[in-house]
């Protein structure tokens, strides 16, 4: 089957208890912009909050589902173990690691075993995020950060980086990503007490990277709060998608088949390790129910739930965004 190459990053999405304590922290501490207010399409009584740069441009959202009795995660193999968070230069990790001690954010030394120089830190839930600098980075472009952020453009956050996957059999997944996802193996570092193996797609570069490491040695993780949900890689278009539909059907992959999401097309399916891969297409995006000079300030539901908006603001806690 004529498949084009997945372009990278699509989305990030993790798990959050406390939305309020959330979208103060990726705002205001991370200067990200909230682009999108709205519910789980699957579970209409959780918050689905969408942070990214100034419009929501594929490859910079990371979002998170509200689920107030979420528990502790319990960290381990067969998971989403890092997102990486891309910003432009070398100084800029010096400038990120000065606030973070300002502002009592748990984070490590700058280093640059993954071959980048990267400052891994935590948000308040123990959500594992590393900052990667792209001054040496040739690849996918990252997007734009907003004008009204908190952070200088020179540092600012605009796009996700590499994303860390832990697995107990790394062959399966391994094989998942080069034979059915077409991503090309690049390289390897030391680093987690092991080898990471680097995979890349499309153009390549911190945007469409991921970091695959091997730990048959831990437990399979157990989610909660600070952990991540899965990771959407792009997809150009709907048509584009339709065929990643048939072609998993194709390879006999069990798949979700297409899904409506509105701001963009997806489609799910887990790898041999148990984790959730989603396709999802580049548009329309996140201005076809909100302009973009007010995005993120109002519940936002996607037509196909705007009879049912009562029930659902009833359901939720407010949430002041504006």
């Amino acid at each position: 089957m004529d498949l084009k190459p997945l372009k990278g990053q699509h989305h990030v999405s993790a798990i959050t208890a406390d939305a309020k304590r959330n979208y103060e922290f990726y705002t205001k501490t991370l200067g990200l912009r909230l682009v999108k207010k709205t519910v789980n399409q699957d579970d209409t009584s959780v918050y689905h909050l969408f942070y990214a740069d100034e419009r929501g441009n594929p490859g910079t959202d990371l979002t998170f589902f509200e689920i107030p009795r979420a528990g502790h995660t319990y960290e381990g193999s067969n998971s989403i173990s890092a997102t990486s968070l891309r910003v432009p230069k070398d100084a800029s990790l010096q400038y990120w690691k000065e606030r973070f001690e300002t502002l009592g954010v748990e984070h490590d030394e700058i280093t640059h075993e993954t071959g980048r120089a990267t400052l891994s830190f935590t948000d308040f839930e123990g959500q594992r995020l590393v900052l990667v600098s792209d001054e040496h980075n040739v690849g996918v472009d990252g997007g734009n950060p907003w004008d009204q952020s908190p952070i200088p453009k020179e540092h600012a956050i605009y796009g996700l980086g590499p994303v860390l996957l832990t697995v107990s059999q790394k062959e399966l997944t391994s094989k998942i990503l080069t034979d059915i996802l077409g991503y090309r193996e690049k390289r390897t570092f030391a680093a987690y007490g092991s080898e990471v193996t680097v995979y890349e797609t499309g153009e390549g570069g911190t945007g469409a990277e991921i970091h695959l490491l091997e730990r048959s040695d831990l437990p399979r993780e157990r989610p909660g709060r600070g952990s991540v949900h899965h990771v959407a890689f792009r997809v150009e278009s709907q048509e584009e998608l339709n065929k990643w539909v048939a072609y998993l059907k194709e390879k006999r992959i069990p798949s979700s088949g297409f899904v409506e999401r509105y701001y963009f097309k997806s489609l799910y399916f887990r790898e041999p390790n148990g984790i959730l891969f989603e396709l999802a297409t580049d548009g329309p995006g996140f201005e076809g129910d909100e302009p973009f000079e007010h995005l993120g300030e109002s519940l936002a539901l996607p037509p196909y739930f705007e009879d049912q908006r009562d029930s659902i603001e009833a359901k939720l806690k407010p949430l002041e965004t504006k």
